[in-house]
């Protein structure tokens, strides 16, 4: 038996649009052999509008374009990408909401997906009458569903509610009853798109930690969300969507850096807060070794930030230089400020500087980071040419004791001597 889940061959999709247009009927298909005739007289006269109406019409785009991957059995996957990239659509495909129009895909496995919040319930049905609903639709059978109602109910939290018309629900009652119905299904292969936002922080968590049960058991689970720290806490793998296509597949952590790093220099682009380009240049060194454009560095070593500045002003400037470090989702782990360590650096006008900042002190586990650098010239904030630069930290044996997987131990490393007293 082989061991891929989801195989994706030259997945595409196109949708048209424009204008919706109505279903045709017979009488519509005999009025128009009919009249065929005499709508080709325009065109013999050099009128061309009905020729533009119709190419108007027929305006197409490609919502997924030459997809192709696999999905092995167990694997939790995230699907990342901007809105309109395409997540959607392949998760529609993957379920068999929609056919693709190009390639195929080949899905081994009982499917349970939450795709839209609501999906098969009606408006009209009490809350027990929806999960049997509901849970028909994803393919569970009445005695299935009756021996885990209680579970299902207990877990969306809206017991209270349970046997209210579902028209009277918030987004957030319909989300936890239609998240619990499909979490419940014992499906091999769980997909569940962006709806997660809609529910509380409580809930969100609760989701999240049902997810990550799921995947424990060794269910196979496509992920798409913006959050991005969840994506990286629960997914293995990740898939980058842009445009249709599938820019990269490979580690959580090097997919969420591949998709933040054109958002940043977007970002850096349009900030309306900062003044003129300081910072013009900005790398992450290993003490001794330089390292590629996405350096990679052991934890162990002496992490160094290396600027190149210049001073934007007119006249001789005294210069503060800094930074955020962070993690991929943005939760800011810490900060770097020569001012803090009564060091300032004086600039001719158009002088360009060369600064080291040696961090000997700075241990991080093993996983990626983002350091944002700063310049600040006379209390403004001066702007870079990106904004921020990517950081890999390998294993290593930091404390020379044999132990290298700080895995879950937080971003941060420190020595501590112990003693027994």
């Amino acid at each position: 038996m082989t061991d891929v889940a989801i195989r994706v061959e030259n997945l595409s999709k196109q949708y048209r649009i424009g204008p919706r247009q109505r279903y045709r009927t017979l009488r519509d298909a005999l009025t128009d052999a009919m009249y065929a005739p005499f709508r080709r007289l325009p065109s013999l006269f050099g009128n061309s509008q009905s020729s533009i109406r119709n190419s108007q019409s027929d305006t197409t785009i490609w919502a997924l374009k030459d997809v192709s991957f696999e999905i092995k059995h167990g694997e939790v996957v995230g699907i990342i990408g901007n809105n309109g990239a395409g997540k959607s659509t392949l998760l529609k495909i993957l379920s068999r909401i929609t056919d693709p129009t190009e390639g195929y895909a080949d899905v081994r496995g009982r499917v349970g997906s939450l795709l839209e919040v609501g999906t098969g319930f009606h408006p009209e049905l009490t809350g027990r009458e929806n999960i049997y609903l509901n849970g028909a639709i994803l393919g569970m059978r009445k005695r299935e569903i009756e021996r885990k109602l209680d579970e299902i109910v207990d877990f969306s939290g809206v017991e209270k509610f349970i046997d209210t018309p579902v028209k009277h629900y918030s987004s957030g009652m319909y989300l936890r009853l239609a998240f619990s119905v499909a979490a419940h299904l014992d499906a091999e292969i769980l997909m569940v798109d962006e709806v997660l936002a809609v529910g509380d922080v409580a809930f969100q968590k609760k989701c999240l930690g049902k997810v990550g049960e799921v995947a424990k058991e060794g269910r196979t689970v496509l992920f798409v969300s913006h959050n991005l720290a969840a994506v990286r806490s629960l997914c293995t793998r990740g898939l980058l969507l842009k445009d249709g296509t599938l820019y990269t597949t490979g580690s959580t952590d090097r997919v969420l850096s591949l998709y933040l790093a054109p958002a940043a220099q977007h970002k850096s682009e349009s900030a309306p807060r900062v003044q003129d380009v300081g910072i013009v240049e900005c790398e992450a060194l290993a003490a001794n070794l330089e390292i590629g454009t996405i350096p990679e560095i052991f934890a162990d070593q002496v992490i160094i930030f290396r600027f190149t500045v210049r001073n934007p002003k007119e006249r001789r400037r005294r210069i503060i230089l800094g930074g955020r470090l962070t993690d991929l989702a943005g939760n800011q782990i810490g900060r770097i400020d020569s001012s803090h360590h009564g060091v300032y650096f004086d600039c001719d006008p158009n002088e360009v500087l060369q600064v080291d900042a040696i961090n000997e002190g700075l241990r991080l586990a093993p996983g990626s980071y983002l350091f944002w650098p700063e310049m600040f010239c006379e209390g403004i904030l001066m702007r870079s040419r990106f904004e921020h630069i990517s950081l890999t930290v390998l294993p290593s044996d930091v404390f020379g004791c044999g132990y290298a997987d700080f895995t879950g131990d937080g971003p941060a490393l420190w020595k501590a001597t112990w003693s027994k007293r």
